[in-house]
């Protein structure tokens, strides 16, 4: 039989080692929820959540409790922008990121 390791855990190890990695997840959370494809920005968001700060951590943070924020981001979750721009926020801010948004034409 062989041995696989769980989604979750990859990314946790991969976060770990490879903190570009956290960051291109974090780039990839914001391209998707800008795109109109909120559905899966949020599962990513979900993933790095638990890869780094965790849910407690990003609570405290965000001045929500933690119930609402795993509710926020699980596949059905619908957060109020405020919300989803408080998550983002936190996460630029624990990974020491900022955004540079540019516009591309569609041709």
């Amino acid at each position: 039989m062989t041995l696989t390791r769980d989604f979750k855990q990859t990314v946790v190890a991969r976060v770990a080692r490879d903190p570009a990695f956290a960051k291109a997840l974090l780039d990839e959370a914001a391209t998707l929820f800008l795109s109109g494809d909120p559905s899966t920005a949020r599962l990513i968001l979900r993933d790095l959540v638990n890869a780094t700060v965790g849910f407690e951590q990003l609570a405290e943070l965000t001045h929500k409790p933690s119930k609402s924020l795993h509710r926020m981001l699980s596949p059905t979750g619908n957060p109020s922008m405020d919300n989803l721009a408080r998550i983002f926020d936190a996460i630029r801010h624990w990974l020491k990121v900022t955004f540079d948004v540019r516009l591309v034409e569609i041709a």
